[in-house]
């Protein structure tokens, strides 16, 4: 069914709504959700040529499919990119990154405040295959400068950070790539294209675990990379069809739905996240609170400048502790008094979720790492959701008033 064409400089919250591939012939408002492995062709000089890729048509699903094709159109109009390809998860969508940028003798720089898996697969599985990764500073341009070689191919950040919310400067670390001859990708999961857009500021890449925000919801895994469709169809898509971290349909169709919601949700998780991360500021258990939303946070003015003036929606703090060991006793005990927040890993779900990153995202680096990255035994994330503002400050009051 012939579909009408959006107009040019809608705004990124219709595009969440209204960007996808067009309805079939039954005129579908809800985008179709097709679930099929393989595509039946006309004829075999038909299926030779789509094989072959001279011409468009959807093959096998491992190389592509509509509902697919419509999350990565309508993920790509929201960042502002020309196009985006799916992954199976976040991680999914780095390793693509690394397998079609990267080979043998080529340097990446990378900040050493990104989550735990991405410095594993840097520092460690590409490692194997003789890719070296230099790890600075999130902050510190200098370092970032200083680390560049003449066989640096990529610099990679996430901001903010998981768990320190610490963020980067994004238009100044493109300027140190593309002097260099570099890429920047970033990852934008905690913010999301509803606050942030990385290209704008000159980022090339953008990485998007869309377990988290995109999908809103815990329900399902999901991951993509956007960029110039040079780099997503030359590049980024004969890795997908040869290694197959292939986004299924209906994980797909779940974040393609969730994304519709993003922006309205982003506004509340924001908006509950300022005022825990107040009010922990102000109790005596707390020894210092991470949330770009806080006039205390070092990077507050930048994250306004570039987080279109919210924070985001993950708070994490520390609590006291006179030793390593003391710290880790009052963030456990913080954590298990808490009845209605979710123990958990995950983040981004309208359900808030508290974890220990010490023992879970970063519980496979080694303990020097974790200290370089500012890890500590008595840090606390909280991916703030949607519950009532009283109710969580509560549950987290529990465990806070009550540390021996």
């Amino acid at each position: 069914m012939e579909g009408r064409k959006l107009p040019p400089g809608l705004h990124r919250d219709t595009l969440a709504v209204r960007a996808a591939i067009e309805p079939s012939q039954y005129g579908e408002n809800s985008e179709a959700l097709y679930l099929t492995s393989g595509f039946l062709q006309p004829d075999s000089e038909t299926m030779a040529r789509r094989f072959a890729h001279p011409e468009e048509g959807y093959t096998y699903g491992r190389t592509s499919n509509p509902t697919v094709t419509s999350f990565e159109q309508r993920l790509a109009a929201m960042e502002g990119t020309e196009a985006a390809i799916g992954a199976s998860t976040g991680m999914g969508a780095i390793l693509m990154l690394c397998m079609g940028l990267l080979k043998a003798g080529d340097h990446v720089v990378c900040s050493r405040s990104v989550f735990g898996s991405t410095m594993n697969l840097f520092g460690k599985e590409f490692g194997k295959f003789g890719v070296q990764t230099t790890f600075v500073s999130q902050t510190d341009l200098a370092e970032w400068r200083a680390a560049v070689r003449p066989e640096t191919k990529l610099l990679f950040a996430e901001t903010p950070t998981n768990p320190l919310t610490d963020v980067c400067d994004i238009r100044a670390l493109a300027e140190i790539a593309h002097k260099a001859g570099a890429l920047l990708a970033v990852d934008n999961c905690f913010c999301s294209p509803a606050l942030q857009r990385p290209t704008e500021l000159g980022a090339d890449l953008v990485i998007h675990s869309g377990t988290k925000y995109l999908d809103g919801q815990g329900r399902v895994m999901a991951g993509a990379l956007c960029g110039p469709t040079k780099l997503v169809a030359d590049v980024f898509g004969p890795i997908v069809r040869t290694a197959g971290m292939t986004l299924s349909p209906f994980n797909a169709w779940v974040v393609l739905k969730g994304l519709e919601t993003l922006g309205i949700r982003m506004q509340a998780q924001c908006a509950n996240a300022l005022a825990v991360a107040r009010w922990l500021e102000g109790h005596p258990a707390v020894a210092r609170v991470y949330y770009p939303g806080l006039e205390s946070h070092p990077q507050h003015e930048l994250a306004m400048r570039q987080q279109s003036g919210l924070g985001g929606a993950v708070v994490s703090f520390d609590v006291k502790g006179a030793t390593p060991e003391s710290a880790r006793s009052s963030a456990f005990h913080v954590i298990d008094s808490t009845q209605v927040l979710s123990i958990a890993t995950n983040l981004g779900d309208t359900k808030s979720i508290i974890t220990h990153p010490a023992t879970t995202s970063h519980g496979r680096l080694t303990e020097q790492q974790r200290q370089a990255a500012g890890i500590g035994q008595g840090l606390v994330r909280l991916a703030v959701g949607l519950e009532y503002i009283d109710d969580i400050k509560a549950d987290l009051q529990r465990g806070l008033d009550t540390l021996a």
